[in-house]
């Protein structure tokens, strides 16, 4: 080996030596994690938009002079599949949590709706529909709240000295978070609760 190799390995070793001890690798870690998080995000949310079609036919069915509210659904589901959004972006954020809260509101007015239709509320199509919509908004909550915290912890990372210089020099700023008011609000995820029709009159 060459004094010209071995001053270049030494050279390398020395560089990843200081990269690890000004956290480098922790910042690689961190990043890593807003990514996980945030495509569990977005899974949920995917699960929810999937879940929509079944559950506005349901409905449609059983009280299909309900249009306006069925239509309601149906657009905020469309609104919610136009937005493109990047979670590095603040501004493509606040868009697509605006989305998600206005299909978010559609579907209580429609469920408020269905309380209006006993033989609806009776089906056991519609009943596993509902089950599984309230799993799925508690289990978008609960990923919510994990990238909130995961996007806190990289975002303290990278403002702590001396990590935040090495921060700077390959670009790894830091991260728009969920809006502060939604994000106390899921601080808990939310206890969805559907009312079960009456059970059937024992017979005599």
């Amino acid at each position: 080996m060459t004094v010209s190799q071995t001053l270049k390995r030494l050279l390398l070793a020395v560089t990843i030596g200081l990269l690890s001890a000004c956290g480098y690798n922790d910042i690689q870690s961190a990043d890593e994690a807003t990514q996980s998080t945030w495509a569990e995000v977005l899974n949920q949310y995917q699960r929810r938009a999937d879940l929509i079609p079944n559950l506005v036919n349901t409905v449609k069915g059983f009280a299909g002079q309900e249009m306006e509210v069925l239509t309601r659904v149906t657009e905020a589901r469309s609104r919610v599949g136009q937005v493109k959004v990047d979670p590095a972006d603040a501004e493509s954020l606040r868009r697509f949590e605006q989305a998600q809260r206005d299909l978010g509101g559609a579907l209580s007015r429609l469920l408020v709706v269905t309380e209006n239709y006993p033989q609806l509320k009776s089906d056991a199509n519609f009943r596993d529909l509902q089950a599984q919509l309230e799993g799925t908004e508690n289990r978008i909550a609960v990923a919510r709240k994990r990238h909130i915290d995961a996007i806190q912890r990289y975002n303290t990372l990278v403002r702590q000295f001396p990590v935040n210089l090495t921060a700077m020099v390959f670009g790894h700023g830091v991260k728009p978070q969920f809006a502060v008011e939604d994000a106390k609000a899921i601080a808990t995820p939310p206890k969805v609760e559907f009312n079960s029709p009456a059970p059937a009159p024992a017979s005599r």
